[in-house]
């Protein structure tokens, strides 16, 4: 895709801001459905199929880092998300000594060229949380109305997975699921043994053929690093290049950091205003309807930066909502050592990267003391080693009785003698949105291109502390019940009981949420907003309630029922 940077005479039907899950799907349906459409990404071009963007099947000592980690790829050097909570030149700040991270990718597909694949439907249950148990409000749609979009979703993009039958977990329109690694068994069996539901995974990973564009997963363990064959979901490589390379209707704009949403005398939206990033000028777009699908945090910042005589607090934010009620999923880790699991024959262990197995929220929030729940993800086994071996080797020494300390041939010995044998959980779970959880303008920061950033006001409560907790005492029961051995310290209360700061999880939503009263509410039921008719949200910004599970396959089932709206709207001229 060639870049294009067009001055303001272009006008499009829709400009859509952002490239990642919601961008991505709406850039699709709009274009095929016969509309111009724009898409304004932030940061560059990006197409894993290219051998001048692949990281996929490098091994670690083609890094001068031996694969760790940097500032703008802080999960490894070969992970394809290119930004971070930290960009040179992006500040945010936090208010009143409160933690919020921020992480942006600054690429096309956005955030979808890294993240796990877990592609979980919300349930009946997690779209009426209030109902339930008081807390929080419900969504003013119901997961009857998301249905046909979560079955279009699971077609289209292709998810693997079984049939259960359980409520709250809606089965979908699977593929085959891969088999479960040995870690994996010497999990279900300790969970299994703890009282915890385990299932086959559902990650949006081909392992059949769908369509003659995209190939077959071939278990290299390595979906961080974004498919070359297509075979795992990426906004940029499932969404965004097919539209623009099929329709012809898509022309995309990148390095283009969008300062606001331009109005006219009466409020209305007409197109964008950006600064390009190479040259550092600012451009207009024209448009008869804009997308805001850059991320819950970046949408808000676009609105609120978006004043007018028309909107003096931010566009669409007379009800003081932009940015409220932002939220992110709960986190917290635990390893453990499994002695069974030791001197294992070194083999290339076939796999997607991430679980094969998962444990849905299987107990009732009635019986304990906080409300909502949390997934189970199980990690460890004998994938390609990185920049460290994800364990102290000498500490399980320690535990077995064993010398301490040594070097060169002791040191590769003990590493081969134990790798594979440390096994690894992660909860993620749902958290209550709250008002006084939210980004705004800092009237004091401004970015390097001159635009006002966020500031963050965020704090747990006691909700979420508690739920860590519970977290960790699973985990810890799970271990003991695979015949291992927990590794380090139990968090207390000082610690948060182990829960990652907010932001960490990258799940953040609900900075625009969705709603019938424009009063308490930025967007209707079909993400539109409320004060400026002609202006969509398809990020995760409209979520009321997060779920305890990711938000992605939610994101794409909303934005593909707005981008039909938009459709219909348009062909009816009510917008």
């Amino acid at each position: 895709m060639a870049l294009q940077i067009k001055e303001t005479q272009d006008s499009y039907d829709v400009i859509i801001v952002g490239s990642g899950a919601g961008g991505g799907m709406a850039s699709k349906i709009l274009s095929e459905a016969g509309l111009s459409v724009a898409v304004v990404e932030a940061g560059g071009d990006f197409d894993p199929a290219k051998e001048e963007d692949r990281t996929q099947l490098r091994p670690p000592w083609e890094s001068p880092r031996r694969g760790a980690g940097t500032k703008i790829r802080p999960f490894g050097d070969f992970d394809q998300a290119i930004g971070g909570w930290e960009i040179d030149g992006e500040p945010y700040t936090r208010k009143d000594g409160t933690q919020f991270d921020w992480f942006r990718s600054r690429m096309v597909g956005g955030r979808t060229n890294h993240w796990g694949r877990i592609s979980l439907r919300f349930g009946p249950n997690d779209f009426k949380r209030a109902s339930i148990d008081g807390m929080g409000h419900d969504w003013p749609i119901g997961y009857e109305v998301l249905k046909p979009y979560y079955d279009k979703v699971d077609k289209l993009i292709g998810i693997f997975g079984t049939k259960e039958g359980l409520h709250n977990e809606p089965d979908g329109f699977f593929l085959p699921p891969p088999k479960p690694r040995l870690h994996e068994l010497y999990y279900k069996m300790g969970a299994e043994k703890t009282g915890v539901k385990v299932i086959p995974s559902r990650m949006s990973i081909v392992t059949k053929r769908i369509n003659q564009e995209r190939g077959v997963c071939y278990y290299c363990n390595q979906c961080s690093r974004s498919c070359q064959i297509y075979a795992d979901f990426s906004s940029s490589s499932c969404l965004v290049i097919p539209a623009h390379k099929n329709t012809g209707r898509v022309d995309l704009y990148m390095n283009a950091m969008v300062r606001e949403v331009t109005t006219d005398d009466e409020g209305r939206a007409t197109g964008v205003l950006y600064v390009n990033k190479e040259d550092r000028q600012e451009y207009r777009i024209k448009a008869k309807v804009v997308v805001l699908a850059a991320s819950a945090c970046s949408s808000a910042r676009i609105l609120l930066n978006s004043k007018s005589p028309q909107h003096p607090n931010g566009l669409g934010n007379s009800s003081d909502t932009v940015g409220r009620y932002l939220h992110d999923s709960t986190g917290a880790d635990r390893m453990g050592f499994v002695p069974k699991l030791m001197n294992r024959k070194i083999y290339n262990e076939d796999g997607v990267g991430g679980l094969h197995l998962y444990s849905p929220w299987w107990l009732d929030n009635k019986k304990l003391d906080f409300p909502r729940g949390y997934h189970i993800e199980v990690w460890g086994g004998l994938g390609m080693p990185s920049y460290g071996f994800g364990f102290n080797h000498n500490y399980l020494n320690e535990y077995l009785g064993l010398p301490v300390g040594g070097y060169g041939p002791k040191i590769r010995e003990e590493v081969r003698q134990y790798y594979g044998a440390v096994v690894g959980m992660s909860g993620r779970g749902e958290s209550i949105a709250l008002r006084d959880n939210y980004c705004e303008i800092d009237p004091n920061v401004v970015d390097e291109f001159g635009i006002p950033v966020l500031r963050f006001h965020y704090k747990w409560s006691d909700h979420e502390r508690k739920q860590a907790k519970h977290m960790h005492d699973t985990f810890e029961q799970i271990i003991e019940n695979m015949g291992g051995v927990v590794l380090g310290q139990k968090p207390g209360a000082d610690q948060n009981y182990g829960l990652h700061t907010p932001g960490r999880i990258i799940h953040e939503v609900g900075t625009t949420r969705m709603g019938d009263d424009p009063k308490t509410s930025v967007v209707n039921r079909f993400e539109q907003m409320h004060e400026v008719d002609n202006v969509f949200i398809v990020d995760g910004g409209p979520f009321v309630s997060q779920a305890d599970k990711n938000p992605t396959w939610t994101i794409l089932a909303l934005a593909w029922r707005t981008s039909d709206y938009i459709v219909e709207a348009l062909k009816k001229q009510n917008i």
